[in-house]
Parts: C-alpha cells; sequence; structure tokens
C-alpha cells in the first residue's frame, strides 16, 4: 500500500505530531508499505531523505518552534502523482492539513485524520490569542473531520470529546503506542556520572516539550515542595523549549538550582538512559491526547505521577502504575511523590512490573494493525483507478467545490466564534 502523510511537524522538531508520524511511518515501511511524508521544512532537517517532499516554511514562527509553511510549490502534483497514493492521512485541519483535502479529493482518494491535539490549548501561539480564536479552532478542527472518511482518535477521551463537540464521520481510537524494545535497557551510571547526579539520589524525571501548555511551572513549584523536603532528591528534565527559563528562574528563587538537571534534547539511546536514571516520572499536562511519553517512560519501568486529565487516565491506574491524581494542587502532587519515594522496595517493584505491563499494552505493532486495517477497509471501498477519466470542466468544477467547502468550513467556524449567523451556512 502506498500511504501519503501530510503534516505541519516532522523531524527533527519535537514532538507528539512529529514523533508519531515518525513511529507510524517507520513502522509502515517495515512492514513492506510505501509511505511518502509531505511536511515543512525545520532548521537542522535531514536533506534528501527518502520520501520525504518538503515544503518552504516561516521557521520559529511567533518565536515558536513550529514552522509554518508557505505557498505551495508547482512540482507537488507532480511528485505525489508519481508516488500513485492509495491513502492520503492528514495530521493536521489547517495549514497542509487544506492540501491533504485537495490531494485527495482531486484523486478521489480515502483521506484520514488523526486528531491529535485540542487545539484550542495552542492559540497562545498565535497573536490575537482569545476565547473568540478558541471557539474557533474548536469549531474549524470538528468541521474539518467531518470533511475526511476516517476519524483517529489517540484516546478514548479525546474520542468522547470530539464526538460530542459534533465529528459526525466514523472514529477510531489509535494511540500512537510505544516501542518497548527501544526504552527497555539504559545506562543508569553512566547517565548519573555525566550529569554530576549521585548514585543515591532519588531522581523525580520529566521528559517533553518544554512549553507554557504543559502546564510546567505547577509541575516544577510541585517537584519543589517534594525536594524541600528531600536534600537527597533531584529533578532531572529531558527536553526544550520556551519554558526552560521559567523553570529555571523557580529553582533559583527557591535556593535549589543546583539540584535541576535540565538535559535538553535526547534521542535513541541517550534518552533510554536518561529515563533508566529516574525513579519517578512527573507529568502535569492537561493538553495531551493520548500518554505517549507516559508510556515511553512505562517502557523503562517507571512508575508515573500525573493529574488526571484526557490521554492520561488511559494509561495511568492509580496504585498499579504510578499515581492518578484529581487533586490538582502543588501540594497534593508532592505528597504523591513522597507516597511513592517511601514505598517499600517490593511494593515499588510492583509498580514498575504494572508500569511495564502497562507500555507492552499499547505497543506500537498494535496501533498500526489498528491504523492499516481502516487504510484497508477504506481502500476496498474506493473504485478502481485514482485519478478519474474527468472532462476539464468536471475537473475544474471538482476543484472548485473542494475550495468551497475549505472556505466555508472558515466562514463557518469564524460564525460560531463570533456568535452570529452567516448567509452561507444558512444556504449550504
Amino acid at each position: 500500500m502506498n500511504i501519503l502523510i501530510v503534516t505541519n511537524t516532522f523531524t527533527p522538531h519535537v514532538g507528539g505530531v512529529a514523533r508519531s508520524v515518525e513511529a507510524f511511518t517507520a513502522e509502515y515501511r517495515r512492514r513492506g508499505h510505501r509511505v511518502l511524508v509531505l511536511a515543512p521544512e525545520f532548521p537542522d532537517m535531514e536533506e534528501d531523505a527518502t520520501d520525504v517532499i518538503r515544503i518552504p516554511a516561516i521557521q520559529n514562527f511567533n518565536a515558536s518552534d513550529f514552522s509554518v509553511v508557505l505557498p505551495l510549490h508547482p512540482s507537488l502534483s507532480e511528485e505525489v502523482d508519481d508516488f500513485n497514493p492509495d491513502v492520503v492521512h492528514s495530521q493536521h485541519p489547517f495549514l497542509l492539513g487544506s492540501t491533504a483535502v485537495r490531494l485527495a479529493r482531486h484523486r478521489k482518494l480515502p483521506l484520514v485524520f488523526t486528531h491529535h491535539t485540542l487545539y484550542e490549548q495552542y492559540t497562545h501561539y498565535v497573536p490575537g490569542d482569545s476565547p473568540a480564536l478558541k471557539r474557533f479552532t474548536i469549531e474549524l478542527a470538528t468541521r474539518y473531520a467531518n470533511l475526511c472518511d476516517q476519524v483517529f482518535a489517540p484516546s478514548e477521551s479525546i474520542r468522547d470529546i470530539i464526538r460530542e463537540r459534533g465529528v459526525e464521520k466514523p472514529i477510531e481510537v489509535v494511540p500512537t503506542g510505544v516501542q518497548p524494545e527501544r526504552f527497555a535497557r539504559g545506562d543508569r551510571t553512566f547517565f548519573r556520572a555525566a550529569h554530576d547526579i549521585p548514585d543515591d539520589a532519588f531522581v523525580v524525571g520529566h521528559l517533553g516539550r518544554l512549553a507554557p501548555e504543559k502546564n510546567l511551572e505547577f509541575l516544577a513549584r510541585a517537584v519543589l515542595r517534594f525536594l524541600a523536603d528531600h536534600r537527597d532528591a533531584m529533578f532531572l528534565v529531558v527536553g526544550a523549549g520556551p519554558s526552560e527559563n521559567a523553570i529555571r528562574k523557580l529553582f533559583s528563587e527557591a535556593g535549589l538550582a543546583d539540584r535541576l538537571r535540565i538535559a535538553g534534547v535526547l534521542e535513541k539511546q541517550a534518552l533510554a538512559n536518561a529515563l533508566h536514571a529516574m525513579d519517578v516520572f512527573a507529568f502535569a499536562s492537561h493538553s495531551e491526547t493520548q500518554g505517549m511519553v507516559l508510556t515511553e517512560a512505562m517502557a523503562a519501568g517507571l512508575p508515573v505521577i500525573a493529574l488526571d486529565a484526557s490521554g492520561v487516565r488511559e494509561v495511568v491506574r492509580d496504585r498499579n502504575n504510578g499515581r492518578l491524581l484529581r487533586d490538582e494542587t502543588p501540594q497534593s502532587f508532592a505528597a504523591a511523590l513522597q507516597w511513592a519515594q517511601a514505598l517499600a522496595p517490593e511494593h515499588f517493584e510492583e509498580l514498575k512490573r504494572g508500569a511495564l505491563a502497562t507500555a507492552h499494552d499499547f505497543s506500537l505493532s498494535r496501533s498500526a494493525d489498528s491504523a492499516l486495517a481502516c487504510y484497508e477497509s477504506l481502500v476496498s471501498e474506493t473504485p478502481d483507478g485514482h485519478v478519474p477519466d474527468e472532462t476539464p470542466w468536471e475537473d475544474a468544477m471538482a476543484a472548485i467545490r473542494t475550495e468551497w467547502e475549505l472556505l466555508k468550513n472558515v466562514a463557518v467556524a469564524s460564525d460560531a466564534a463570533l456568535g452570529t449567523r452567516l448567509f452561507i451556512e444558512r444556504e449550504s
């Protein structure tokens, strides 16, 4: 099968969507499928990567680490035709997401959309953030999903949320999944020595983009409360992003800067080593649609202490593989860390076994099985011959209909944001 994946983020960008696309792409190719990834340019990206089309983009949009695509280059359609896709899989409802609709509609291909993100929690990256803009993004994502043939939700929580918001198309729960073998072994001693962490320190760890939507200032305050009562404890953070300075400032103001380690972005064995250098994994985000970093931590045998939120409650099982906290205060989070630290060794080992079992339940192999089964079902329902034999007039009219639907989505989303009613919706 030839699978065209269209995404606004891809390697070397660090983030859940980029990692999801990379993981599924590698797994599909391992199984003998061809995958073409259409993505923006990013700094330090791999040049001439196989079956990757890069679109010119504005880098570091609005001081973030995101790239925003420029108008498409004219050879794109020809390159896609040469690839001859069987299915188009869009990862976003805007920017290149619109391109995915055009590519699929013109070729009469099935279109899949993964609703990776609660987009309203990322509007702070856009100038003019407001409640109206949040309503706009919710409506736009919902209407985009209804343009597609199949929607993937990364978790049951997100499936329920987007169904309640009005997604009418079939929804399949397909988490990204984890490759347990990648995190099964790590050199704890080597990593601790390299980062000046004592062998006997109790290390609270975190992995992810260091960004405001990850609730990292709350997490830092909670960990600081725990560290204040445990002189042998440290906080190890793996990742990079705009919230790094805020974390450092909080630790400096508390007089505990010497017990914070920020290791930056790590990959492959270095990442596994870092996870094995931790004792528990701490997580406070409300913006997740799936617990990808949680399952990676669990694959390294780490119990997880986390706030109850979408994408988290499917993974963390209270007192089985960690703690799932409904009392969202720094005090209660610190108390949960204290609970884990004070467990008898045999009880702590039970938590670790629970974490490892959960990681295997969320394997990438299982997720790829589900995704490919959906692709195959959609392709089997598609008439033979991807590009229909249409007259130039019919082809032009089909293109106009596609543009009209995309324009109408934006107009009606704007209508919902402003609380007005537009003629365009009443007449369609």
